[in-house]
């Protein structure tokens, strides 16, 4: 698989890789529980408490939004696909919480001073290049009060790039599947997910890109958009160490 490396991301290029496919096998690639628990990870390693204000960039159907709510936040969640916000939104109405669900582009956001906390869960920050992944930064750090704090999920780039390549998920539902192919590109420094979709009787394709990036890259970048300190942890909000098989970068504005 080629791609071209300086290819500029526009949203369109997301728009067919985050359709009803991605929120029908949502349950089966995160079950509930798991769900609930990468829930209360965000919650401690962001310091949340009752009636604090967060937001998620990049929220997808919510099912970590809505959760923060039913916790006692006051949840705001941005999203380029209108049809995993208006899922987003069905199932806050189940739960009987209330979220605020924006359709928007996560360089340009509409909020300036109002959140304590905000983060980029399950490998949402690095979709764009290099330059318009740090105004990502920027603008998270705009909408955040003093003191706020910002997480920020991804891979760890050090392990990733330990295992041989390409890696292959599949999971299956009832008789659909959905197979990830991932495969690095090491002289871009960005990962790519060739999704296949069997579902009905039909098969689709859809593709992925992320900027792959380290601690030492983290911490530059936060810093320049406004960041005072940075910490590092791995899974679950334990150390982090090369063996980690994510990083967890937490900054502080």
């Amino acid at each position: 698989m080629n791609y071209a490396i300086s290819k500029k991301v526009s949203l369109s290029d997301f728009e067919p890789y985050f359709r009803e496919d991605y929120v029908y096998f949502g349950d089966v690639v995160n079950p509930p529980e798991e769900s609930d628990r990468q829930t209360g990870i965000i919650w401690d390693l962001l310091s949340l408490g009752q009636g604090g204000s967060v937001l998620e960039l990049g929220c997808g159907y919510g099912r970590i939004t809505n959760r923060l709510a039913k916790r006692g936040a006051q949840v705001a969640g941005l999203d380029i696909s209108p049809i995993l916000l208006k899922e987003a939104e069905a199932d806050a109405a189940e739960r009987g919480v209330n979220v605020e669900y924006v359709l928007g582009d996560m360089r340009s956001l509409p909020w300036r001073d109002r959140f304590d906390a905000a983060f980029l869960w399950y490998t949402t920050f690095g979709y764009f290049d290099d330059a318009d992944n740090e105004t990502v930064l920027r603008e998270a750090a705009s909408s955040l009060r003093k003191g706020g704090r910002l997480l920020i999920d991804h891979h760890n780039r050090v392990l990733l790039l330990r295992h041989k390549l390409p890696i292959c998920n599949v999971w299956q539902r009832n008789d659909d599947v959905r197979i990830d192919i991932l495969s690095n590109d090491v002289l871009s420094d960005r990962s790519h997910i060739e999704r296949i979709i069997v579902r009905d009787g039909s098969v689709r394709r859809t593709h992925l890109s992320f900027r792959q990036y380290g601690l030492s890259e983290y911490t530059r970048m936060l810093r320049s958009a406004g960041f005072e300190t940075v910490e590092a942890y791995g899974e679950e909000g334990r150390a982090f160490t090369s063996d980690s098989s994510r990083l967890m970068v937490v900054a502080y504005k």
